[in-house]
């Protein structure tokens, strides 16, 4: 973790970012629950939270609700199984009431009996509300 501007984080601000980071991830999973945690988002995220998609195409900006409706139906569809996506080690910097994450991350699906892979880039911002720490913004771009 790196702390910026002379600020201390604690070991808690850090644990309950990196748990939003793997709530976050582990709502693109395949199966059972699917639904539900991808409804999670909603708890984790503020709001008026952006989400936004590069990938060497333009950019895709979502709000909360824009970015799961098509996930959902990608996780429940059958057009894809197994899918699943992990972050992996990240660097996380606090300062007072707003941290952010920067990360790889994995992903693996089946299509059509075929296994598929990638990987990325993820940028979460956070900020410090009365309920906790929550995601104010995210944006990923695929490995091309």
């Amino acid at each position: 973790m790196t702390i910026t501007g002379g600020e201390a984080a604690s070991k808690s601000d850090e644990t309950a970012i990196e748990a939003l980071v793997r709530a976050f991830f582990s709502a693109f999973t395949a199966g059972p629950d699917a639904a539900a945690r991808l409804d999670d988002l909603r708890r984790i995220m503020l709001p008026g939270a952006t989400i936004a998609r590069t990938c060497g195409l333009p950019a895709e900006i979502y709000d909360v609700e824009s970015f799961i409706a098509p996930r959902l139906t990608l996780l429940t569809s059958g057009e894809i199984t197994e899918f699943e996506e992990w972050p992996e080690p990240g660097r996380i910097d606090v300062f007072g009431d707003i941290a952010h994450w920067w990360g790889a991350y994995g992903k693996r699906w089946r299509t059509e009996g075929e296994i598929h892979t990638g990987k990325g880039m993820k940028t979460m911002s956070f900020v410090r509300t009365e309920s906790g720490w929550r995601i104010s913004s995210a944006a990923w771009d695929d490995e091309r």
